[in-house]
Parts: structure tokens; C-alpha cells; sequence
């Protein structure tokens, strides 16, 4: 009677002291839930490779073409800084009297050389001839080649090269002499100069086949011959055809506005002026415009693999139920479990992620080293890839958790 009076046990405690002592739960260490956690991956190594393989794949999809669009855009970007964007033509436009046609006076090339701002002037002027191998091939089989009379100063102001032989000088610009550019020298048979070609009413000896001009690819399916040359073997009138002009960066704009009034002053209506490298830097800007569909489907894929983390997650739920059972037994709270199965479903989607991002890279890098491209993989599209990963693994990983933390200890053990 006196113990219960006094409220007291055997050990001196009373029975208010030990309702106030709680259980609490075992705290998990960053260490212990990656053990935990990456316990049903090493278990199943075979599922979690066939699982983790629809992430790879969706992701190494959305890596490889945002990685191919971005190499194929520094392509063109490199070129444009190589090949400058301070290029203009002026060519004759359409007149307003219906069949008459247009020309660019004589002396268009000394004006537009006289504009402030402007560095570099050459004009070209088509002609009236036709460029074959030999006499006898057939007068109207031209391959396309256009033959073109040329200022010694184009090449410069082009900014392009002779890939073999040499450019028209002074001297080999009055005589008949031709340089071939590289596509209407394919298109010929013709690789080396020193060969004779037909061109007019005579043969043409070839001095130079040009390199690729992006800027200007009317002249790399042309024939070349000296202005003076023309002039004296093939009745060239000195009309040009096209103006080529390469001025200071900062005049671009001023020259526009004045050239085709200075080309033809009493008809600039008549001269169209046009910026070649516009149409590379359209392209440039445009070079993403078909990845939105490849993104799409490498959404799809990973939506695919999420959805197969998601079940594999589960079917882990239902073969583990006396682990679970166990570990709650043991004191395992709720959020311990629900935190083992998200962990481990985020390192399931992890290693996806990761081997997708490898394999996005390296399909990246074939298809650059293959194209000549430099190698580039944006670091936003491999932080955002990854990141989805993991915003798959947790939103697949989640239901499974919460149904493994609802399973009661002593039905888990039964069915067990």
C-alpha cells in the first residue's frame, strides 16, 4: 500500500516519470539511407539495367540533338566569323518596263570603290559562252556552268582560296586563261590545272580551281576568265553583272543606303543590293527548328522510362514485404521507409541519367568527328537532362514508398 501511496516502482521512478519517457526512433545518417536505399539495387542487377535503360535512352536522345544542333550552329558561326559579314552585292534588279532589260553602267565598280567605308571592290559579269571538256561534247550539255568574266581583286573580297594551281593575274588575265570553281571543276573531271578546257570558240587553258565559297556559291559552279581576256576573245561589253563590295563592320549599314544609288544614279530602282551572309545566319538561327520534334520523342522515351522505374519500384514493394515488415518490427518509422524506396528510385533514375548523358555525348561527338563539326554538348541541356532524371525517379519513386510505409508490420511478416 505504502508503494502504491507514494507512487513509486522498485527502481524509484514513478509511474508520471515513465508515461513522460517516449520510444524515439533511430535516426538515419546520410550514409545509412544510400545504404539502404541502394540495398534492392544491388540485389536486382539485371532489373535495375533493363529499368534504368529507358532513362538512359531518353535522355541520350534529348542530349544527342540539342548536342548536334549546337555543333551544327558553332559550324556556321565559325564560318561566319571567318567569312565576315560585311559583304554586299548589287545586281541588277527588275525594271519597270516590262522586257526591257537591266544593266549595271561600266563604271559601277570604280564607284562603289569610292564609297567611305568601303575596303575591297571586285565584280563579275556573265557571258555569253558555254565551258566543256572538249569541242566535241555537245554544245547544249553545259553541266550548269556558268562562265563569267572576274576583276582581279574578287577573290580577295570573297576572302576565298585556290585549293590548287593560281588565281588570274595581269598577265594570265588577258590571255586564254580560266580558273575553275571547285564545283564546276568536279562537274568538268577536271582536278588539277594545266588541262585545257573548250570555252566560246576556243580552248581555255585552266591556271586554278578554287576552294568552297559559302558566301558566294554562283561562283563555284562558274568559269572564270580575266576581265581584260573577255573582252578581247569572248565580246565582253564591260558591263558587270554583280558588284561585290567588303567594307569596314561599323559601315555596313551606311553602305547599303548608298550603293545602288551610287551604282546607278540616274535608276537606283534598278540595283538590287543584297547581304550574302544573311542567308547563313538565318540558318544559323533556325538550325534548332527541327530538334523541337526530337526533343518531343526523347520526352516521350523518358516519360517511358519513368513509368518503367515506377513499376519496377512497385513489383520491389510487393517481393520486399518481409524486409518491410521486418524493419518495422525492428522500430523502422514510416518516413524511414518511405525515404529507403525513394532514394532508391532516384538512384535507379541517377544511373540512367548518367549513362544517357554518356551516351548523348558520345553520339554527339561521332556525328561531329564524322562532319568535320566541332564537338559541343550545352551544359544547360546536361544539368537539365539530369535534373529531369531526378524529377522522374522521385515522382516514380513516390507511390511505391508511401504504399511500403502503409504496410502493416504483422500482415507484412504473415504474408511473408
Amino acid at each position: 500500500m505504502k508503494g502504491r501511496a507514494g507512487g513509486r516502482t522498485s527502481g524509484g521512478r514513478t509511474s508520471g516519470d515513465r508515461g513522460r519517457e517516449r520510444l524515439k526512433a533511430a535516426r538515419l545518417s546520410p550514409r545509412d539511407v544510400a545504404h539502404v536505399g541502394s540495398s534492392g539495387l544491388r540485389s536486382r542487377p539485371m532489373r535495375v539495367v533493363l529499368s534504368a535503360l529507358g532513362i538512359a535512352i531518353g535522355i541520350a536522345t534529348m542530349i544527342s540533338v540539342v548536342g548536334i544542333s549546337a555543333s551544327s550552329q558553332a559550324q556556321l558561326l565559325r564560318e561566319l566569323d571567318k567569312l565576315g559579314t560585311n559583304l554586299l552585292v548589287a545586281s541588277p534588279g527588275e525594271s519597270m518596263f516590262a522586257g526591257e532589260e537591266v544593266k549595271l553602267p561600266e563604271e559601277s565598280v570604280g564607284m562603289v570603290g569610292r564609297i567611305k567605308g568601303v575596303q575591297d571592290v571586285g565584280a563579275t559579269a556573265d557571258l555569253n559562252a558555254t565551258v566543256r571538256r572538249t569541242e566535241k561534247v555537245d554544245e547544249d550539255d553545259t553541266g550548269g556552268i556558268a562562265v563569267k568574266a572576274t576583276t582581279a581583286d574578287l577573290l580577295r573580297v570573297l576572302r576565298g582560296e585556290v585549293s590548287s594551281g593560281g588565281w588570274l593575274n595581269t598577265a594570265t588575265g588577258r590571255y586564254p586563261s580560266v580558273v575553275l570553281g571547285h564545283v564546276a571543276a568536279e562537274r568538268l573531271g577536271i582536278m588539277e590545272p594545266g588541262r585545257q578546257v573548250w570555252l566560246g570558240e576556243r580552248y581555255f587553258t585552266v591556271v586554278g580551281i578554287l576552294g568552297p565559297l559559302p558566301l558566294a556559291p554562283e561562283i563555284e559552279r562558274s568559269a572564270l576568265v580575266g576581265w581584260e581576256g573577255a573582252n578581247r576573245l569572248l565580246d565582253f561589253d564591260g558591263h558587270p553583272t554583280s558588284v561585290y563590295e567588303r567594307s569596314a563592320d561599323a559601315a555596313v549599314e551606311d553602305v547599303r543606303k548608298v550603293m545602288a544609288a551610287t551604282v546607278d544614279p540616274r535608276n537606283p530602282q534598278n540595283v538590287k543590293v543584297t547581304d550574302p551572309s544573311s542567308a547563313l545566319r538565318a540558318k544559323a538561327a533556325t538550325e534548332g527548328a527541327f530538334s523541337s520534334l526530337l526533343l518531343g520523342l526523347g520526352g516521350i522515351a523518358l516519360l517511358v522510362g519513368g513509368v518503367g522505374v515506377a513499376n519496377t519500384m512497385i513489383i520491389s514493394v510487393l517481393e520486399r514485404r518481409y524486409e518491410i515488415g521486418l524493419r518495422r518490427s525492428l522500430g523502422a518509422t514510416r518516413g524511414q521507409i518511405r525515404i529507403q524506396f525513394v532514394t532508391e528510385s532516384l538512384m535507379l533514375s541517377g544511373l540512367g541519367g548518367l549513362a544517357g548523358v554518356a551516351l548523348g555525348a558520345a553520339a554527339t561527338g561521332v556525328y561531329a568527328h564524322s562532319g568535320g563539326l566541332p564537338w559541343v554538348v550545352p551544359l544547360w541541356a546536361v544539368a537539365g537532362g539530369f535534373g529531369a532524371t531526378l524529377v522522374i525517379g522521385t515522382v516514380a519513386g513516390l507511390y511505391p514508398a508511401v504504399r511500403a510505409s502503409r504496410l502493416s508490420p504483422t500482415l507484412a511478416l504473415h504474408a511473408a
